[in-house]
């Protein structure tokens, strides 16, 4: 293609931009916003907004939350995306809302109805059935989820109008309980570890019951080691030509080092860390040195440095950080 010329009137035609400030340089923002996502929003409507605010060269999330949910989805900032991996493995927690009688094809209230059903389950029926789903048990996904399929997500199929069979997997449940119950919906209360789907929950639910069931509210309360009492609202957008607070927003993180709080830690000299930092391993000694094998969050100077593997009396780093991130 013939390039451009000067007063080119194919130039005129191209939008110009209106603002001629240079856009502002990506900043090493570090740390844990632990966001109470709002019902209506994608998780990564919510990370690009929030990495937006900050600024941040780098963002990522712990774990998705579908639009109909809300609550606890923790994102991660700069370095503290090193640290995702240790908090999506971590226990979740949910409180979600079962709609008798009928059932969708996404299990839940955004989906198309599939089947209609006249029986409506008591209290006492409902929590008579829920020890068979409590500790580790087989649950198909559903067919609307994130799980790849020869490369493909099981939704982007699903809406395609393809058949999607995927597979039971073991998953664990540590509780589940009923905390609210009328004549035409259930509410309780779950505590899950990875890879466990509330919508699969209420679909089997409802089909032993005999009676079908979706979701229709879920709120996610805890992920790994992060709780309500952690949660904050989305900050909000500056007025235009304003510039963000950076002071509060900086406030509202956590570090990243409260990702690992179920890693042992390890403090090792300044001399030791320089070499983990360069990918050389170290050999621990003295009465301080750790006597389990395994994972450990390694500190130096009151700062997090690595995340290591232990063996041996050896400590092998997996993850180095940044000399003063967060």
């Amino acid at each position: 293609m013939e390039p451009l010329k000067h007063n080119d009137p194919r130039a005129a035609a191209r939008p110009q931009r209106t603002d001629d400030r240079p856009r502002p340089k990506k900043r090493d923002v570090d740390g844990w916003f632990i966001l109470d996502k709002p019902t209506g929003m994608t998780s990564t409507h919510a990370v690009s907004i929030v990495k937006r605010l900050y600024n941040a060269k780098k963002a990522g999330h712990a774990g998705t939350l579908d639009p109909l949910a809300s609550g606890c989805l923790p994102i991660a900032l700069g370095e503290a995306t090193k640290t995702v991996p240790y908090v999506m493995d971590g226990r979740k927690a949910y409180r979600f809302t079962v709609a008798w009688g009928v059932e969708t094809d996404t299990d839940d209230s955004e989906g198309r109805t599939i089947a209609t059903y006249d029986a409506r389950p008591t209290r006492a029926e409902v929590e008579a059935l829920l020890p068979q789903f409590i500790g580790l048990i087989q649950q198909t996904p559903p067919k609307f989820s994130a799980i790849r399929i020869a490369g493909e997500r099981a939704y982007d199929l699903a809406r395609d109008g393809e058949e999607v069979a995927l597979k039971p997997r073991e998953i664990l449940i540590e509780d589940l309980a009923v905390v609210a119950h009328d004549e035409a919906s259930t509410t309780l209360e779950a505590r899950t570890g990875k890879g466990a789907y509330v919508r699969a929950i209420a679909r089997d639910l409802g089909r032993a019951l005999g009676c079908g069931g979706h979701v229709t509210a879920l709120r996610r309360t805890r992920v790994g080691p992060f709780h309500e009492k952690d949660l904050a609202p989305m900050p909000p957008r500056p007025a235009e030509g304003e510039e963000p607070d950076h002071r509060s927003l900086t406030a509202a993180l956590l570090p990243a080092v409260a990702a690992l709080a179920e890693l042992p830690p390890v403090t090792v000299s300044r001399g030791d860390a320089g070499r983990l930092m360069r990918g050389q391993g170290v050999i621990l000694r003295g009465r301080d040195a750790p006597v389990e094998t395994g994972a450990v969050a390694v500190h130096a100077d009151g700062a997090l440095i690595a995340i290591g593997d232990v063996e041996g009396g050896e400590l092998r780093p997996r993850r180095v950080f940044r000399p003063g991130g967060r």
